[in-house]
C-alpha cells in the first residue's frame, strides 16, 4: 500500500496561546502565579516565565494536566 503526503494546517503560535489561555484562566479562577505554582509544584519563576515569556518557554503535558486541575478547566481550552 503506497502513502504520501498530506496537507495538515498546523498552528506556529500554539505555545503563545498555551501561554496566553494559562494566563487567562488563571486570572479568572483569581489565583496568583505563586499559588498557581505552589499548588503544581512548580517555581514562581517557572510559571512567571511560562506567562511571559508568550511562547517561549513550553510545559509538559503532565503539567498543562496539572494547571488544568487545579484553574478547573477543560485542557482543550488551553489550545483554542
Amino acid at each position: 500500500m503506497a502513502t504520501f503526503p498530506r496537507d495538515f494546517e498546523f498552528k506556529n503560535d500554539i505555545k503563545k496561546r498555551i501561554s496566553k489561555n494559562i494566563k487567562k484562566y488563571r486570572l479568572k479562577a483569581g489565583i496568583t502565579q505563586e499559588q498557581l505554582a505552589v499548588d503544581i509544584g512548580l517555581s514562581y519563576d517557572f510559571v512567571r516565565r511560562l506567562e511571559f515569556k508568550k511562547g517561549k518557554v513550553g510545559c509538559s503535558i503532565n503539567t498543562l494536566y496539572k494547571i488544568s486541575v487545579v484553574l478547573d478547566t477543560r485542557i482543550d481550552k488551553f489550545f483554542l
